[in-house]
């Protein structure tokens, strides 16, 4: 079992990261192999609208650090992506990631029952975090992201960690435990 994990913050050990990489550790102790890309490391644009990837390639036209991203994508059976919630939207690194995923849509992916390139069976899990406490705020966003999983990634299931109230002096325990248990249970 392979798994990519796309992390979404600017901050290296912040929360997001924190939930994905208890869910990956786990994992790779159930003998997954992982590849983890920390968006802010890397060097990207965003979509150039220039519709190449609709027309005369399969793929992003522009070649930068997320080409490697695509590829790791493409040969894995989960992709957990993991974003905090800034100004109730993803972050703006993982909002551009997300506009370059339009790459891996077939031409026709509006009238397609399957409009994703990459190749079926692959599962989801959609992470984030929010320092208010109110749990169900920003449920429009990981609905969205949930939803946007499913279809862009050809993911069969798409599961959420939804860390909320998260603080200097909140405990992201019941998070980790929640990346825990759901790792144990799609990977054990």
């Amino acid at each position: 079992m392979k798994i990519t994990c796309i992390l979404g913050s600017p901050r290296k050990n912040g929360n997001s990261a924190a939930i994905a990489g208890r869910f990956v550790r786990v994992a790779e102790s159930l003998g997954a192999a992982s590849e983890t890309f920390q968006l802010n490391e890397l060097t990207f644009r965003g979509c150039q609208a220039c519709m190449a990837c609709k027309g005369k390639l399969d793929r992003c036209a522009v070649k930068d650090d997320l080409t490697r991203v695509f590829e790791s994508m493409g040969t894995a059976d989960i992709i957990v992506a993991a974003t905090p919630v800034y100004s109730g939207y993803a972050s703006g690194q993982f909002k551009c990631f997300m506009d370059r995923c339009y790459s891996l849509l077939a031409p026709d992916y509006m009238t397609n029952p399957q409009p994703s390139r990459l190749p079926p069976g692959k599962k989801a899990v959609v992470i984030t975090t929010q320092g208010n406490p109110n749990p169900s705020l920003f449920d429009d966003l990981v609905n969205r992201l949930q939803t946007w999983a499913k279809r862009n990634w050809r993911a069969e299931e798409a599961h959420v960690i939804k860390g909320y109230g998260l603080g200097p002096e909140t405990a992201l325990e019941p998070f980790l435990k929640q990346a825990e248990d759901l790792a144990r249970s799609m990977c054990g």
